[in-house]
């Protein structure tokens, strides 16, 4: 188990399941995130991603299982949970026809940050944000990077320990991405445990921990390194070629091929040997007069990872329908 997460957990899950009528949203989901960790939510839309973040919000009911937040049953004291954590979603949660000092006043409220202190913490949220002297103009004005750090200004500002975070940076471009990932790893370093789902496969390097999240089930969780280095279960060539289509046609089922995907203009090929592959698959597609161009052995992405199990979960899905 993840250190930090066996150290000091502050979010506990066990055997999570939400059903709407007869369709499972949520299907025996077990983790736990630990203080001062980032947790990375990763899937397709509709995965299952934020019905669990609304469940350890308190915001929606589990159908069976246990969530425990900050030591809290959410399914017996939801009210309890809020006062220990801050939510953002993508939308941001602002009013955008009130300023930014509006906002932070109105969520100050909110959140019951005393009032002698309310002052300080604005002034800490403005100055996260990158927003002093806008602090007067509406947020219907701010370009979307700094409406989303302001969005995170406001769901901190009564310093929760436990911070859930869904689709934050959905639309947002990548710069700003970039520096909001830094507020995220600053507020870590201060101890504050934080839940965020993203479809950036690149935002999962930013993860202490990543969680591959498919149709309602976990299939895999461990930091970015162990998911690269333990999950595809072969070696991965990058190969270039002149007619792709064929190509990945004559890959498909050939010896010490075990799978192959298209990204982009090339060929990512999972083989049981790379060495062995790179001698022997030149050959084989020659005298399939296909020719290659570049082949040559890659680093998995987390998206070579993300292919890979998500192929291998529907797999299960289907011979056990």
């Amino acid at each position: 188990m993840n250190e930090r997460a066996a150290a000091a957990p502050q979010i506990i899950v066990e055997d999570l399941v939400k059903r709407f009528g007869s369709f499972i949203a949520v299907d025996d989901v077990s983790f736990r995130i630990g203080r001062g960790e980032i947790m990375g939510f990763l899937g397709p839309n509709g995965a299952g991603k934020s019905t669990i973040i609304r469940i350890l919000c308190g915001l929606l009911r589990p159908t069976a299982g246990r969530a425990l937040v900050a030591g809290i049953d959410v399914a017996e004291d939801p009210e309890g949970v809020r006062e220990h954590i801050g939510y953002m979603s993508q939308k941001f949660s602002l009013y955008r026809d009130l300023s930014v000092e509006e906002n932070l006043r109105f969520f100050g409220g909110i959140y019951r940050v005393p009032h002698g202190e309310l002052a300080e913490r604005m002034r800490f949220a403005i100055d996260m944000a990158g927003l002093t002297g806008r602090e007067k103009a509406l947020v219907s004005t701010l370009a979307g990077g700094w409406q989303q750090r302001l969005a995170l200004g406001c769901a901190v500002l009564h310093r929760p320990p436990i911070l859930f975070l869904d689709e934050p940076t959905s639309g947002v471009e990548p710069t700003s991405r970039r520096r909001f990932w830094d507020l995220i790893h600053t507020l870590a370093a201060d101890g504050v445990s934080v839940l965020v789902s993203t479809h950036y496969m690149d935002e999962a390097e930013y993860c202490h921990r990543a969680a591959l999240i498919n149709q309602g089930r976990l299939i895999a969780v461990g930091s970015p390194d162990e998911l690269k280095h333990t999950s595809l279960g072969g070696e991965l060539l990058l190969l270039e070629c002149e007619n792709l289509g064929p190509t990945l046609a004559a890959l498909t089922g050939a010896p010490g091929v075990l799978d192959c995907s298209v990204f982009g203009n090339a060929l990512h090929v999972l083989v049981g040997d790379a060495e062995r592959s790179l001698g022997e698959l030149p050959g084989f597609l020659e005298a399939k007069s296909l020719r290659i161009i570049r082949l040559e052995r890659i680093r998995p992405s987390l998206e070579d990872v993300f292919v890979q199990l998500i192929a291998r979960d529907l797999a299960k899905r289907r011979i056990a329908a």
